[in-house]
């Protein structure tokens, strides 16, 4: 199950570079700020729906997943 546990975390990581990518590429301030301050990325996420909606929802498979693998043990 650790196994598990290790792909949700990897998918959940993956899925936050992907948010910090799109940030980055709307604007530098937005990159900087989904960065530096992290409820700006909520309000990145509200105003840019569409460019932020595929990372969010690898993100939420990421922790989907690590729930599961936790639920397992």
């Amino acid at each position: 199950m650790e196994i598990l546990a290790m792909i949700g975390v990897v998918v959940l990581i993956v899925g936050g570079l992907g948010a910090l990518i799109a940030a980055f590429t709307t604007s530098i301030w937005w990159g900087l700020g989904c960065l530096l301050i992290s409820p700006v990325y909520l309000l990145f996420l509200v105003l840019h729906w569409k460019e932020a909606k595929n990372s969010f929802f690898l993100q939420l498979a990421g922790i989907g997943i690590i729930l599961l693998a936790g639920s397992l043990q």
